[in-house]
């Protein structure tokens, strides 16, 4: 029997969220209207109401890393199920099905011609590894860093796919097919582009697919509360300071997606993109 408890904080209703919450922020992203914040936690502000809402509130339970929300509504989990990963836009589709390894980090999924990418990756789940192979398998995982490898290894296994990732950060991974070196741009193939951004770890690695979409584990995210960019100085595991170089030489790029492990995913036009940058730039700079 689970010693987790309904948490105060919630709506009264069918659905809830219980103390399992380890507040990353998931289910707030997939369902904004439904959960928010309270006390350290996610919380139900709203019951479902709408086909959408009931929709988007089954995704945000599938995709919670730690089994937090509840309903008491029978409801169709497999239609849910059948739902991730989720489309983006363009053959970029988002995981969820996230991990505790990873502290809840979001993964994506590209669809390519000449193979799949994954992006870092989600636990490892029966149902979505049917759906990746409906959709051609995974050609190569691309990990951003240790901290989001999640069931990197099953999936490579189950796919017979490539990991790339960083030789500094090879300790998670130590049988990675592809260990990128030094801290120099890699351009992999003509639509993949490969930067280290040493900071939040010392081999971070971001990715710009298409100079449209990046995908910045934990090295840069959307800031929905200030409308901006952000980094993270509290989880900044190597130095403060190298990342600020680090997003100086990024900020140079063309992207319109900011695709994060950790926070808000966002879709700008690049103009927008350059001018929010710039602004995390300078704060960084201590402006």
């Amino acid at each position: 029997m689970s010693s987790h408890h309904r948490l105060d904080t919630n709506v009264p209703g069918p659905l809830y969220v219980t103390s399992a919450c380890i507040d990353c922020d998931t289910c707030r992203q997939l369902a904004p209207r439904i959960f928010t914040e309270a006390k350290g936690f996610s919380t139900v502000a709203h019951q479902p109401e709408t086909g959408l809402e009931q929709k988007q509130a089954l995704q945000a339970l599938l995709a919670c890393p730690t089994a937090a929300i509840v309903s008491e509504e029978k409801s169709d989990i497999a239609e849910a199920m059948a739902d991730f990963p989720l489309l983006l836009e363009d053959g970029v589709h988002y995981c969820g099905y996230t991990s505790p390894k990873s502290f809840g980090g979001s993964s994506y999924f590209i669809i390519r011609p000449n193979g799949n990418w994954l992006i870092d990756a989600p636990r490892f789940v029966p149902s979505l590894a049917r759906r990746f192979e409906e959709m051609g398998g995974i050609d190569t995982i691309f990990l951003t860093h240790r901290d989001d490898v999640a069931d990197a290894k099953l999936y490579a296994k189950r796919f017979g796919a490539k990991r790339i990732i960083h030789a500094i950060e090879r300790e998670a991974q130590p049988d990675a097919e592809h260990v990128i070196e030094g801290f120099e741009n890699v351009q992999w193939d003509n639509e993949m582009k490969i930067v280290v951004v040493p900071g939040h770890t010392r081999g971070s690695m971001v990715l710009l697919y298409r100079e449209r979409f990046l995908f910045t584990g934990d090295h840069l995210a959307w800031d929905r509360h200030r409308g901006a960019m952000e980094a993270f100085e509290d989880y900044c595991w190597y130095s403060w300071e190298e990342q600020g170089l680090s997003m100086e030489r990024l900020a140079v790029e063309t992207f319109e997606w900011v695709l994060p492990g950790h926070g808000e995913r966002v879709k700008q036009p690049p103009e927008d993109m350059k001018k929010a940058m710039q602004q995390l730039v300078n704060e960084m700079r201590g402006r």
